[in-house]
């Protein structure tokens, strides 16, 4: 049994397709979502989205945050930015993580706290997903 998703950011649609369950970083934790579930509406942390299509193949896409909603037979991800896995800029991420380092370090008062910590964790978690992907073989 199948249920279609939908993973679309602002910029652009990433998925559409049937998948056999999706997992997705809720904001209370992560959820399992198969065919059939309740319809839900939640919102998401920055982490990883793994869409199964079968037994042996999974998606991993990381997303930034957005909003998840569930309907009996659609599960749409609307995620501010969302990145298939294997597409993250390892480079990147791992200097937007060392430059949000050294932006916390700086004690000047030059900089905007609250944005360097989610420029932070958004490195962290792009790497994590990246790690993850490896770590599955894919």
């Amino acid at each position: 049994m199948t249920v279609h998703v939908d993973i679309v950011s602002a910029e652009k649609e990433i998925f559409s397709g049937l998948a056999e369950m999706v997992f997705a970083p809720a904001e209370l934790g992560e959820v399992g979502i198969s065919p059939r579930h309740a319809p839900f509406i939640t919102r998401l942390k920055p982490g990883e989205v793994r869409v199964k299509v079968s037994e042996t193949e999974s998606y991993p896409f990381y997303v930034s945050g957005g909003m998840l909603e569930v309907q009996p037979h659609l599960i749409t991800v609307l995620a501010d930015t969302a990145i298939r896995a294997k597409d993250i800029d390892e480079a990147a991420a791992i200097e937007a993580k060392t430059k949000a380092e050294e932006a916390l370090a700086d004690k000047s008062g030059k900089i905007d706290y609250v944005t360097a910590q989610a420029q932070l964790a958004e490195a962290i978690m792009q790497l994590r997903t990246l790690d993850r992907l490896r770590k599955r073989g894919g």
